[in-house]
């Protein structure tokens, strides 16, 4: 159970500390005042909505078996988020992600919101379903969770054949493409570097005249050299430095003429039309390296293609067999949810006779197959679509799959969060609700928005929500007289009479009974 809650600077409310009993706690007040809000903080820090608080922090003093999700369990544990410079979730000073939060959460806190219309889509009515086989056959779960990967197996095998049938029959076009820029490649056989080696030359090409030239006027040094070594001579100098330098000046000319002479011999226009050839490649690939990767790639792709028939027939083989175990597996999965199905009809049914409902009916028919499998399951109330019954009747058939997903999925007890689950309903019918939350609330801590005074009458504890004129919002624990106020003003209105609240009383009394 959430012992404790604190809250900073949560849109209307400043700060709020308050300590939680166990059983039924119902917040209650004018529209607007700020329950939802309330609400919407203690969700928000369990990951499910944005949180718009500078702090929120809660204590759950239960064993909620954190281990399993690489936290350390404390006696109480504490969830706490913080928004310093950056927004962060904490589970006992362990930080953990939103989506790891929410994950964690939903092993011990169940939220039914006025808006939410999921719980009648087929893979929860099934995993409900699952949930009461698992509490008679325990080895379901493990058998619905096997089928599942071995569905998502079967599924992407049977991806890949239908890929490869639908390439089968373009076949001759992807592998006439691939001979194609395969032969576009081969016929320009670059190889890795030239085209650097190309434009060296290329630049070459554009200065050979001037080098010539300058190497021609440059030459006549060595025609002085010996009238240098006569000087070096007679000056009584060291000339090793000049023969040095000398013999170097020869080796440069030397290798610069053979580079003259191999420029020769280079046709120009077969080079500038392989520069352009290796261009239009890059421009096309990115890169030689680029371009070769490519036509290696085009070459496996056109081996697949040959060999794409002896694929398929392989990927059929598998499929086939696959088929066969996804079915076999699901029909065994079918027979045993349709086992149990009376059971899970038989629970909903003692809560909508609660409720003051008509009885509901269940049945399984086969649909598409999926990972859920082949099973499809219906929802009748009686003859009424459950579409075209009225908002309070809507409320309570919620309430009776809520009750019952929580005896089956949360059977070890937890937190239910409900927004207004008895709005729109008559006495008689609130006071149904109430009495099912009231039961429900010996094995959960149930917190609950409401209206309605029978909801509140029955509560372990009523907290009254509130906006003082500068539009915060407070919240304070209600107790004796200001209980029997607010409960009458639930009834009356702001002009509480005095037969509101002698009914305050009695509904007190009675609950107390």
């Amino acid at each position: 159970m959430i012992e404790r809650l604190l809250i900073k600077n949560h849109l209307s409310f400043a700060e709020c500390d308050i300590e939680f009993k166990k059983g039924l706690v119902v917040f209650s007040g004018p529209s607007g005042a700020g329950k939802s809000v309330l609400m919407q903080g203690l969700l928000s820090l369990f990951g499910y909505g944005e949180v718009h608080a500078d702090v929120i922090e809660a204590i759950v003093g239960q064993n909620l078996g954190l281990e399993a999700f690489g936290f350390e369990e404390e006696e109480p544990n504490v969830f706490k988020f913080l928004r310093a410079k950056n927004a962060r979730y904490f589970i006992n000073t362990q930080a953990v992600s939103k989506k790891g939060m929410v994950e964690l959460s939903r092993t011990f806190i169940n939220y039914l919101s006025m808006k939410d219309n999921s719980e009648f889509e087929n893979n929860r009515l099934l995993g409900l379903l699952d949930g009461v086989c698992a509490s008679k056959e325990p080895a379901h779960t493990d058998n619905v969770s096997k089928f599942e990967t071995l569905f998502n197996e079967y599924k992407n095998v049977k991806e890949e054949l239908d890929r490869i049938e639908a390439e089968e029959k373009k076949i001759e076009d992807l592998k006439e493409f691939a001979r194609f820029e395969i032969a576009k490649i081969d016929e320009v056989s670059p190889k890795i570097g030239e085209d650097e080696e190309l434009v060296s030359f290329k630049k070459s090409l554009s200065k050979k005249e001037k080098i010539e030239q300058a190497m021609q006027k440059a030459s006549t040094v060595f025609e002085l050299e010996g009238s240098v070594i006569e000087v070096l001579n007679l000056i009584e100098a060291d000339s090793s430095f000049f023969d040095a330098c000398m013999n170097e000046l020869r080796l440069v000319f030397e290798k610069q003429n053979e580079t003259l002479e191999a420029l020769e011999e280079i046709d120009v226009e077969s080079l500038l039309d392989r520069i352009e050839k290796i261009a239009q490649l890059k421009k096309r690939y990115g890169s030689i390296e680029e371009a070769l990767e490519h036509k290696q790639k085009r070459q496996e792709e056109l081996a697949r293609y040959e060999n794409i028939a002896f694929e398929k027939a392989q990927l059929e083989k598998t499929v086939a067999k696959y088929e066969s175990s996804v079915t076999e597996q699901s029909r065994k999965i079918s027979q045993v949810r349709q086992k149990y199905l009376p059971l899970l009809e038989e629970r909903l049914n003692d809560y909508l006779a609660q409720l003051y409902m008509p009885t509901l009916h269940l049945r399984l028919e086969e649909g598409t197959l999926c990972e859920l499998g082949f099973d499809v399951l219906h929802v009748n109330l009686g003859k009424v679509d459950l579409k075209k019954i009225s908002s309070g009747e809507y409320n309570r058939v919620r309430l009776a799959f809520l009750a019952t997903h929580n005896e089956f999925l949360l059977s070890k007890g937890g937190v239910l969060i409900l927004d207004e689950i008895d709005a729109n309903l008559s006495g008689k019918e609130s006071m149904s609700v109430a009495n099912v939350l009231k039961t429900l609330s010996t094995k959960y801590q149930i917190f609950a928005i409401s209206h309605q005074p029978q909801l509140s009458s029955v509560a372990n504890q009523h907290f009254l929500v509130t906006k003082d004129a500068s539009h915060a919002s407070h919240v304070v624990p209600l107790q004796n007289e200001e209980r029997i106020v607010e409960l009458a003003r639930m009834v009356s209105g702001e002009n509480v009479s005095e037969e509101a609240i002698v009914f305050a009383k009695s509904l007190l009394e009675s609950a107390n009974l």
